[in-house]
């Protein structure tokens, strides 16, 4: 298992999720949803969870170094390095994904 971190914008974006979940269907409800992303997120660092290649998700296929799996209603997007399991962002499977991903892709460089 490689050990995994979120960046700032995973952490943005989980507490939002937390937030939005806490408002609209409770304190229990956030915590176990809050839960099953945490969850998810080891499950991929320890090659459990199936993922696949963003470049799925974009109209040109260009490859980005970046993988998702799904969780509940979000995508947690994630780049993996040889030593770690780096979580960029988690995207709600509403949104406009492959905008997103370009998105991010762009900030990788």
């Amino acid at each position: 298992m490689k050990p995994w971190r979120l960046t700032p914008r995973a952490q943005d974006s989980l507490i939002d999720i937390a937030l939005w979940t806490l408002d609209t269907f409770g304190p229990v409800q956030a915590e176990l949803y809050e839960e099953e992303l945490v969850a998810r997120c080891t499950a991929a660092a320890e090659g459990r969870a199936s993922t696949q290649d963003c470049a799925l998700l974009l109209d040109d296929g260009a490859a980005t170094g970046l993988r998702f799996t799904r969780a509940g209603e979000h995508f947690a997007v994630f780049l993996e390095t040889e030593a770690e399991v780096i979580f960029v962002d988690f995207l709600h499977a509403r949104t406009d994904l492959p905008a997103r991903i370009a998105a991010l892709r762009a900030l990788r460089g």
